[in-house]
């Protein structure tokens, strides 16, 4: 049988996608993390289907349930908060079950800067402005950051940030990327993306490590910085600037 790890989306129940809902609904096994996978989420099992929440166990035991669904001929739904795709730690129990023999599928989710950029009401890559987003992280109490992916280095790229698993050391953030991108630059915090308990802050670089704590947040939340987040004049895109040819635009439909 397989497993199935399925991008839970950043939240909300119907933000996952119609095929991960439809293969969680098939699975006699689901494996998800209890503080980020919503209960009406796990609703959408199948009668009688066998629930672990891996919240307390470690990555020998994750893969000892996997493989011992896989040997009792069950299909099993490994459910992941976001896209499987970032932060997910999807590859070493890829690694595990490619070295068990046990085959399996990724199934994409909404990732969480997707949720966050909507519940700003902003494109984070504007024409003119930014064309280029950063996924990253810092490793406080984490595993180490490759060299030269540390804050100072990516920061001199201008690019929109955003930052995972950083919240809570968001005053060493700031101090960090104030060098590159000036106390006055956009931010935001946005925590809980699309869950109806969501935060939302926005300000400026120089701001933001006050109104994280003045919030009391501390978890579930990515930080943005960038000129993007603040954006109001900028040029059209060329996507339909009518000085493109769309001669060889043509849609499927119309050939």
């Amino acid at each position: 049988m397989t497993v199935h790890f399925i991008g839970a989306g950043p939240g909300a129940a119907d933000l996952i996608t119609l095929r991960g809902a439809r293969t969680l609904a098939a699975c006699q096994v689901c494996l998800y993390a209890g503080s980020l996978v919503p209960d009406e989420l796990l609703a959408e099992c199948p009668p009688g289907a066998r629930l672990v929440d891996t919240a307390r166990l470690d990555l020998d035991e994750i893969t000892a349930e996997l493989v011992r669904a896989h040997e009792a001929g069950h299909d099993v739904a490994r459910l992941h908060s976001g896209d499987p795709a970032v932060f997910s730690a999807v590859a070493e129990q890829m690694r595990r079950l490619d070295a068990a023999g046990v085959p399996y599928e990724v199934v994409p989710g909404v990732p969480a800067f997707a949720a966050a950029a909507a519940a700003l009401k902003r494109e984070l890559t504007v024409p003119t402005v930014g064309q280029t987003v950063v996924l990253t992280r810092v490793a406080r109490q984490a595993t180490p950051m490759p060299e030269g992916e540390d804050l100072a280095t990516l920061g001199r790229s201008g690019a929109l940030l955003v930052l995972h698993l950083a919240v809570r050391y968001a005053d060493e953030v700031v101090a960090e990327l104030l060098p590159h991108y000036g106390a006055d630059c956009p931010a935001a915090v946005v925590a809980f993306a699309s869950r109806p308990d969501e935060v939302v802050l926005r300000g400026t670089l120089g701001e933001m490590a006050a109104l994280v704590r003045d919030a009391g947040i501390s978890r579930t939340a990515v930080i943005l910085v960038g000129r993007a987040l603040g954006a109001e004049q900028f040029g059209d895109s060329h996507l339909y600037s009518p000085e493109r040819d769309r001669g060889s635009c043509r849609s499927a439909r119309d050939s």
